[in-house]
C-alpha cells in the first residue's frame, strides 16, 4: 500500500501541484511571520541589552499610592542620595539619568522622527561611557549647547558647529551642536531621535531641578551586580526607591520585547491561519477528486484483500508527501518573507537595529508540522469515504451521486449551525461593548462553517438567477451554468474559498468607514473651536502657548484644558481645568442633565463619571486637590461624553491654586476659536506665533478626525495585504476545481467538440463557469461580510454615541469585480487546455 500511494503522487503530480502551492503559501505565511518576529525581536533584545552594559545596579523611585484625602506622588532621587550611592562599597561610579520627549527641527523646522519616538536626555559630566562622541565633538555645557545621535544627524544632515530648533515643553531654542554620538538605543534605532544636554540643562528643561529619574551604579572590579546590590539597599531608604540588577533589567526589557512582538506575531498568524483554513478547502476538493477518478482502482484493491484502513492509509500516505514537500518549499519562501519583510520596514523608514535572520529550530519545526498536519486532515474525509464504498457498488459507479438522505442531513446540519450562529450574532448585539465581543465571535465563527455546509444547497437557486444572463452566450452559457450545479459540493468547496476571504474584507471596510463617519461627526459635533493645540507626542505644554495664542491677531477665544490628579470619595479622579467663560464658545457638547455651567464650584461631568459616582445635577461632594487642600463642589450639569472630550471640568481659576506648582501649570491642549475660521492662512499664523515649533501640532477638527481615524485606515491597509494571501490561495481553489472538471469531462468535451462545439465556444463555457463560481462565492462574502460589519458596529455603538453604519458601495463594487476578476483569470490555463483537447483521443478516454 506504501508503494501504492507513492506511485499514484508520482503519476498525478501536475493535479497535486495546485495543492502543494496552496499547502506552501500558508506555510510559508506562518514562517515568514515567525522568522521576521524573532529577527525583530533578538535584536531590539541584543541592542537594549548593550544598553545595560553600563548598569550593574539602578536606583529607581518608588510611586507612594494616594490615601484617603492625600494624592500619590512619585518619589525623589536627589543628588545627596546619588553621592550616597557611589561611596558604598563595591561601587565604582554612580551617574545620575534624568529625561523626556525632547523635538528636533530638521533644516526646514519640521519634526525629526515621531512623536513618542523624539526623547532628550542628559550627558554625564565631560564623559558619558552611555554615549561615545566622535572625533571633533565633545559633550555639551551650558543651555546653548546639544549633542544629537549619528542617525538623527545623517538624516538631517546636521554636523558639529550648526544650530538646531529643539522645543521641550513649547519655546523653541537653536542651541549648537558640540558633539555627535553613537547610540544603541532602541528609539533612535526606530527611527526616532535622542538629544543629550548637560545635567543642570536637561533638568531644568525636564522640570526636575535637583532630581534624577534613576540613578546607574557601576561596580568596582572583583565586586558582582547582587554584591552591590546588597551594599545599596543598606543605604537607599525602601519607602523612597528601590534597587535592580542590570542583569534583571535587561531580562525584564527583553520580556517586555518580547511581549510586544506577540501581539504582531499573533496578529500574522491569524491571517496565516486564515490562509491555511483557505488552503484545506483546496486540499480536500483535490483529494475528493483523485479518489473519485481512482474509485474503481480502490474497489479492486478492496477485492484483493485491502482493508478499508488500509486504503484510508494509503490515502494519508499520498497527503504525507504532498504536505511534506509544500512545508519544506513553504518554509524556504518563508525565510525570504521574513527577509523582505525586514528590508520593507528600513524602506519605510523605520529602521530596525541589525542583527542576522533568526531562523530557530521551533520555526522549522513548526513548518513542516503545519503543513502535514493540514494536508493530512484535509485528505481523512475523503480517504475515510472511498474505503466505505463497498467493492461491487464502486465497481459499477453507483456510488457517484451523494444520497438524498446525506444532502438532506447535510442541509439540516448547515441550517442548524448558521441559524444559531445568527442568534448568537444577534445576542451579541443586544450586550455591552466588551461583554458582547466573545459571543459575538463564537456566532460568527459558527455562521460561516453554516454557510459552508449549506453551500451546496444555495448554490442551485444562486446560480440559477444567473441563467438570463448566461443564455446570452449560447451553448457555452448554458453548459457552463450546467457544470457548475453539476456536482454542488465541489462548487461550494470552491467558491467557500472566496468567500472566507471576501467576507473578512467586507466586513472590516464595513467597519472602518462606518468608524470613520462617525468620528467625523463626533468631532464636528463635540468641539466648535476652530483649532486645537498641542505638543506631538501629548506631553504637556507650558502656559505661555495659551497666552501666545490669546495674543495673537484673529483669535477671539481660547481655553487650555489643565490636568490635575485629586481624591474624591477616596478614590483617585483626574480633574481638567477650562477656561470657564469661553469653554461654552469651544465646545458643542450634548447636555443630558442641568446646565453647561462652569465657574467657582460649579463643574460638569460626564454621563460615565456621574453614573459611577452616583451624581446628577445639583450633587455635591468633596475633592481633595493635589496640594492637599478641600472644596466642596456642585455638578451644574452632565453631559454625554467621547473620545474627544471627557471627564470633571472646573473653571481653571479654581483649579489652578490647587497645583503641585501654582506658577507653573501645564497644559495638555489649547483651544482655540478664530474671528476667520479654519484656514491655511490662520493655521501659518499661529504657528508662526508659536515659532514654528518642531513639537506643536496645530490641528483643525478634520485634523483631529483623521487623526483618530489614522490608526484604522493604517490597520485596513495591512489586513487588506494580508488577506490577499487568502484571496491567492482562493484562485488556486479555483484553477485547481476547473482544472479537473476538465479532465474528468475530457469525452464529454470531445463529444461536444465532435458534433460542432468550436474551440473558441468551449474555452467561452469554462471561463463562464468560473465566473459563474467565483461570483456565487463572491456574493455570499459581501454579504456575510456587511452582515459582520453591522453587528459589530452595534457593539462599538454602545459605546459611541455617534456611531452610524455606512455602506462603502464604491468599495463593495470592486470587491465584486475582484470577485470576477478571480474567476476569469483562474480560468485562463483550464480553459485552454480544454479548447487544445484531441477530440478523438478524448472520445475514447476512459
Amino acid at each position: 500500500m506504501f508503494r501504492t500511494a507513492l506511485r499514484n503522487v508520482l503519476a498525478h503530480k501536475a493535479r497535486l501541484l495546485m495543492t502543494v502551492l496552496a499547502v506552501m503559501l500558508g506555510v510559508a505565511f506562518v514562517s515568514g511571520t515567525l522568522v521576521f518576529t524573532n529577527t525583530i525581536s533578538e535584536a531590539y533584545q541584543k541592542s537594549s541589552a548593550k544598553g545595560f552594559d553600563q548598569v550593574d545596579v539602578a536606583i529607581q523611585p518608588e510611586y507612594r499610592e494616594g490615601e484617603g484625602d492625600k494624592v500619590g506622588e512619585r518619589r525623589k532621587l536627589t543628588h545627596a542620595l546619588l553621592e550616597k550611592a557611589e561611596s558604598v562599597p563595591g561601587a565604582k561610579s554612580a551617574l545620575g539619568v534624568v529625561g523626556g520627549f525632547t523635538a528636533l527641527g530638521d533644516k526646514d523646522g519640521k519634526l525629526i522622527g515621531g512623536g513618542f519616538q523624539s526623547q532628550g536626555g542628559n550627558y554625564w559630566g565631560s564623559h558619558d561611557p552611555r554615549y561615545p562622541i566622535r572625533e571633533g565633538g565633545r559633550a555639551p555645557r551650558g543651555a546653548d549647547e546639544i549633542a544629537i545621535d549619528s542617525e538623527t544627524a545623517e538624516r538631517a544632515g546636521y554636523k558639529v558647529g550648526d544650530t538646531i530648533p529643539v522645543s521641550v515643553d513649547g519655546p523653541v531654542v537653536t542651541p549648537t551642536i558640540t558633539g555627535i554620538f553613537t547610540t544603541d538605543d532602541g528609539n533612535v534605532a526606530a527611527g526616532g531621535s535622542l538629544a543629550l544636554f548637560d545635567t543642570a540643562t536637561a533638568q531644568k528643561l525636564f522640570h526636575k531641578q535637583g532630581e534624577y529619574d534613576e540613578i546607574d551604579v557601576k561596580a568596582a572590579a572583583g565586586t558582582s551586580q547582587a554584591q552591590l546590590r546588597t551594599a545599596l539597599d543598606k543605604v537607599v531608604p525602601a519607602d523612597v526607591a528601590s534597587t535592580i540588577t542590570g542583569r534583571q533589567l535587561a531580562d525584564d526589557q527583553a520580556e517586555m520585547i518580547a511581549a510586544n512582538m506577540s501581539g504582531l506575531k499573533n496578529g500574522l498568524l491569524v491571517f496565516a491561519g486564515i490562509a491555511l483554513f483557505v488552503g484545506t478547502f483546496i486540499i480536500a476538493n483535490t483529494f475528493t477528486m483523485l479518489v473519485a477518478q481512482r474509485t474503481k482502482e480502490l474497489a479492486l484493491l478492496r477485492a484483493v484483500g485491502a482493508s478499508r484502513r488500509q486504503v484510508t492509509r494509503s490515502v494519508l500516505v499520498e497527503a504525507f508527501f504532498v504536505g511534506a514537500v509544500a512545508a519544506v518549499g513553504g518554509l524556504a519562501v518563508g525565510v525570504g518573507i521574513g527577509a523582505a519583510m525586514r528590508a520593507l520596514i528600513g524602506m519605510v523608514g523605520a529602521a530596525i537595529p541589525d542583527g542576522p535572520l533568526v531562523v530557530t529550530p521551533g520555526t522549522a519545526a513548526t513548518a513542516l508540522l503545519v503543513g502535514v498536519l493540514i494536508t493530512m486532515l484535509a485528505a481523512w474525509l475523503p480517504g475515510r469515504r472511498a474505503a466505505k464504498i463497498p467493492p461491487v457498488a464502486a465497481m459499477s459507479s453507483v456510488h457517484a451521486q451523494a444520497t438524498t438522505r446525506s444532502l438532506v442531513v447535510r442541509n439540516v446540519i448547515g441550517a442548524i449551525l448558521a441559524g444559531g450562529g445568527a442568534a448568537v450574532v444577534l445576542y451579541a448585539t443586544t450586550l455591552d461593548g466588551s461583554d458582547g465581543q466573545a459571543p459575538m465571535g463564537l456566532g460568527a465563527v459558527l455562521l460561516i462553517i453554516g454557510v459552508f455546509v449549506l453551500t451546496p444547497l444555495l448554490s442551485r437557486p444562486l446560480i440559477a438567477a444567473a441563467s438570463p444572463v448566461l443564455r446570452v452566450f449560447g451553448v457555452s452559457g448554458k453548459l457552463a451554468r450546467q457544470n457548475s450545479v453539476r456536482n454542488p459540493r465541489r462548487t461550494a468547496a470552491t467558491a467557500s474559498a472566496l468567500m472566507i476571504g471576501l467576507t473578512l474584507i467586507t466586513g472590516m471596510t464595513v467597519m472602518a468607514g462606518s468608524l470613520q463617519t462617525s468620528i467625523d461627526k463626533m468631532a464636528a459635533s463635540s468641539i466648535k473651536a476652530d483649532y486645537v493645540v498641542s505638543m506631538a507626542n501629548g506631553n504637556l505644554l507650558v502656559p505661555d502657548v495659551d497666552k501666545k495664542l490669546a495674543a495673537t491677531e484673529g483669535v477671539t477665544a481660547t481655553s487650555p484644558l489643565r490636568n490635575s490628579p485629586s481624591r474624591i470619595e477616596g478614590e483617585t479622579e483626574y480633574l481638567t481645568g477650562v477656561n470657564g467663560s469661553t469653554i461654552g464658545r469651544l465646545t458643542d457638547l450634548t447636555i443630558e442633565d442641568g446646565a453647561f455651567e462652569v465657574g467657582g464650584t460649579n463643574i460638569v461631568v460626564d454621563e460615565g463619571t456621574a453614573k459611577y459616582h452616583g451624581w446628577k445635577a445639583g450633587s455635591s461632594f468633596t475633592v481633595a486637590y493635589e496640594d492637599g487642600a478641600k472644596q466642596k463642589l456642585t455638578v451644574a450639569g452632565v453631559y454625554a461624553g467621547n473620545e474627544i472630550m471627557r471627564g470633571v471640568l472646573l473653571d481653571n481659576a479654581t483649579l489652578t491654586p490647587h497645583l503641585k506648582v501654582p506658577s507653573d501649570p501645564a497644559d495638555m491642549q489649547v483651544m482655540v476659536k478664530t474671528s476667520a475660521g479654519a484656514s491655511d492662512a490662520t493655521k501659518s499664523r499661529l504657528e508662526k506665533a508659536l515659532g514654528d515649533n518642531p513639537g506643536i501640532r496645530v490641528q483643525d477638527r478634520q485634523d483631529i478626525s483623521d487623526g483618530i481615524a489614522q490608526i484604522f485606515t493604517l490597520m485596513l491597509n495591512m489586513l487588506y495585504g494580508l488577506l490577499a494571501m487568502a484571496v491567492i490561495v482562493a484562485v488556486l481553489g479555483v484553477i485547481n476545481t476547473l482544472a479537473m472538471s476538465v479532465f474528468e469531462r475530457s469525452q464529454e468535451i470531445g463529444m461536444l467538440r465532435a458534433i460542432g462545439l468550436d474551440r473558441r465556444a468551449v474555452k467561452r463555457m469554462v471561463r463562464l463557469e468560473s465566473l459563474v463560481i467565483s461570483l456565487f462565492g463572491g456574493f455570499l462574502g459581501i454579504g456575510l461580510g456587511i452582515f459582520f460589519g453591522w453587528a459589530a458596529g452595534e457593539l462599538l455603538a454602545s459605546k459611541m454615541a455617534t456611531y452610524e453604519l455606512v455602506l462603502p458601495w464604491a468599495r463593495l463594487a470592486v470587491f465584486l469585480l475582484l470577485a470576477a476578476t478571480v474567476g476569469i483569470l483562474a480560468a485562463l490555463w483550464p480553459a485552454r487546455r480544454a479548447a487544445k483537447l484531441n477530440m478523438l483521443e478524448a472520445i475514447k478516454a476512459e
